[in-house]
């Protein structure tokens, strides 16, 4: 009896949070007018494949509205590539779109701490709308956002777009974020709570009052946070901000990473430190997944050559069938590719072992992104 409750109890925890999640989090909600003056902000290094994209689609989702006052600022942040000279090109064409001087990147601040702290200094309008350089807007974006905002009374919106995936470890890793957003916390609950540990967010979409902001400190309150969204989320809180955090399905989409090694990095960067650098913690992560999402896995197909786990072997399909079941639902609300159902267990151990080196890199000094180092991250 005890070994089926290990067995089953932990992926019957994060199949029931996930089912409650998916019932309860909207996943559209009824369209708002957008703010009459909005900025929306780019930080941007070396986004020669991106940024063009990027901000045509801003513009493209405020098209209909001509009454809305827009400024898009870019702000490229010592890229080596391009993206320079398509931002002037862009310049020429777009009235509404401004590219300030970089600054030297200041000791003990993260880069896009840094880039984000410069737009919101050169932004004029009451709402600011940080967005990263791979996301595209929705035509719904805007008055999607302002949807959460209204409805929740929000000084602080961070949405999650839809993860477009192309190549195999991206269909494999990618789709685990939204596993991870909906196992483990009831999110409806994030804006009534003001507890900053009850929190999500995704850094990709960031919208919050110039007020709010301030209040806040900013992200020069944040200075060194290479995960700047879940340290921004925190700060809001403990200013006791209302945070809430949407679903962005339906209003950006965004592909993060286009191969292996960037995912790999780009993830390294963001596990170990964005669970506040405490062990402890990895170890219960790493505990939980592997014995909710892969541990059944392995046992299942024993439970029929050894005879002691021949007892387990109903329970253990029983878990199989939940893990399974849940991804299912999961590839259905947030278009997932059917690979990574498929794949799941084995997504999970990729995962696993990121974590690991996110930990390693961390104790090492080693954190990379975006061609820096982040030795005291």
């Amino acid at each position: 009896m005890l070994l089926t409750s290990l067995i089953l109890a932990p992926i019957a925890l994060a199949t029931t949070i996930g089912i409650f999640n998916l019932l309860t989090w909207p996943r559209r909600l009824k369209a708002a007018s957008p703010p009459p003056a909005i900025s929306v902000l780019i930080p941007a290094r070396n986004e020669e494949a991106n940024i063009e994209d990027c901000i045509r689609s801003v513009a493209a989702a405020a098209q209909a509205y001509p009454e809305m006052n827009l400024e898009i600022i870019a702000y490229d942040d010592h890229s080596t590539d391009r993206t320079s000279e398509i931002l002037e090109k862009l310049s020429g064409e777009l009235p509404a779109l401004r590219i300030p001087r970089a600054q030297p990147l200041p000791s003990g601040w993260a880069g896009k701490c840094h880039a984000c702290h410069q737009l919101a200094t050169h932004a004029t309008h009451p709402q600011l709308l940080f967005i990263d350089a791979d996301v595209r807007l929705l035509t719904d974006a805007l008055t999607g956002l302002a949807a959460w905002q209204k409805r929740y009374n929000a000084d602080v919106v961070s949405a999650v777009p839809a993860q477009v995936t192309g190549s195999f470890f991206e269909h494999l890793i990618l789709p685990l974020l939204h596993l991870t957003y909906v196992s483990w916390l009831p999110l409806l609950l994030i804006p009534h709570t003001r507890r900053a540990d009850f929190l999500a967010m995704n850094g990709q979409i960031l919208m919050t009052s110039r007020q709010a902001y301030e209040r806040i400190g900013g992200f020069e309150a944040i200075r060194n946070a290479l995960v700047d969204d879940m340290a921004f989320g925190r700060r809001a809180k403990e200013a006791g901000l209302t945070v809430a955090f949407a679903d962005g399905t339906h209003l950006a989409r965004c592909r993060m990473y286009r191969d292996a090694p960037s995912v790999w990095e780009g993830f390294t960067k963001n596990i170990y430190p964005g669970m506040g650098k405490n062990p402890a913690l990895l170890l219960l992560v790493i505990t939980l997944y592997f014995s909710a999402f892969v541990l059944p896995f392995i046992l299942l197909p024993l439970s029929g050559l050894v005879a002691a786990l021949a007892p387990l072997t109903t329970p253990l399909l029983a878990a199989v069938a939940l893990n399974l079941t849940y991804r299912i639902l999961l590839a259905i609300r947030f278009s997932h590719p059917p690979l990574s159902v498929l794949l799941h267990p084995l997504g999970v151990v990729a995962l696993i072992a990121i974590a690991l080196n996110s930990f390693r890199q961390t104790l090492r000094g080693q954190l990379t992104w975006a061609g820096r180092t982040y030795p005291d991250a």
